[in-house]
C-alpha cells in the first residue's frame, strides 16, 4: 500500500468515526415523558410542603435547614420517585458524601477556582463509588466552598434537611395507591 493510500484510508476512517460520533447527538426521537395531572399535583404538593417545612424549621430554630440543591432533590423525590437516583439512600447519602467532599477540599485547599472543579469531580466519583449518586448533590461542593461553610453544615442543613425530604417523600408519595416509595432503602 502506498503512503498516499494509507493517508486516504486513515482520513476516511477518521471521517467515519467523526460522523458516527456526531450522529449520536441527534437523539432517538421524542421525549418519553408523559403529561399526568395527578403526578403534577403530587409534585406540587410534595415540593411545596417539603420546602415550606424546611423554611419554617429554619425560621424557628438556630439551624439552617435549607440549601438550593434541595429544590432539585424535591423534583426527583416527587416527580421521579421510582428512579434509582431518587431513593432515600441516594438523597441522604448523596448529599452527605458530596458535602463531606466539599468540606474536606475547602478546609484543605481553600476557595480557589480549581478547588470548585475538584470538589464537583471528586463528589461525582465518590457518589458513584458509594452507590449514592444523586444529581442535585453534585452542587453541594460548590455551595460549601463558595460560602466557606464549617463542618456543622454537614449536620444542618445537609443531613437534617435531606432526612426531611425523604420523610416527606414517604408521606406524600405513598398517599397515592399507584405509587410506592421507596423502591429500596439500601
Amino acid at each position: 500500500m502506498q503512503p498516499q493510500d494509507c493517508i486516504r484510508t486513515v482520513t476516511s476512517n477518521v471521517s467515519t468515526v467523526r460522523m458516527s460520533y456526531i450522529r449520536k447527538m441527534r437523539g432517538q426521537g421524542r421525549s418519553p415523558l408523559k403529561i399526568n395531572v395527578m403526578d403534577s399535583a403530587t409534585g406540587f404538593i410534595g415540593g411545596f410542603l417539603t420546602i415550606l417545612i424546611l423554611v419554617v424549621l429554619a425560621h424557628y430554630s438556630s439551624f439552617p435547614w435549607l440549601m438550593a440543591p434541595f429544590g432539585a432533590s424535591c423534583v426527583l423525590a416527587f416527580a421521579a420517585w421510582q428512579a434509582p437516583l431518587s431513593q432515600p439512600r441516594n438523597i441522604i447519602g448523596g448529599h452527605f458524601v458530596s458535602t463531606l467532599v466539599g468540606l474536606v477540599i475547602y478546609h484543605l485547599f481553600g476557595d480557589q477556582p480549581w478547588t470548585l472543579a475538584l470538589g464537583v469531580g471528586v463528589a461525582i466519583a465518590s457518589m458513584m463509588l458509594t452507590k449514592t449518586t444523586h444529581p442535585p448533590a453534585g452542587a453541594d461542593p460548590l455551595v460549601v466552598i463558595l460560602d466557606g461553610n464549617t463542618w456543622i453544615f454537614l449536620l444542618s442543613p445537609v443531613l437534617l434537611g435531606s432526612i426531611v425530604i425523604v420523610l416527606m417523600a414517604l408521606i406524600v408519595n405513598n398517599l397515592r395507591k399507584e405509587r410506592q416509595y421507596p423502591t429500596y432503602w439500601v
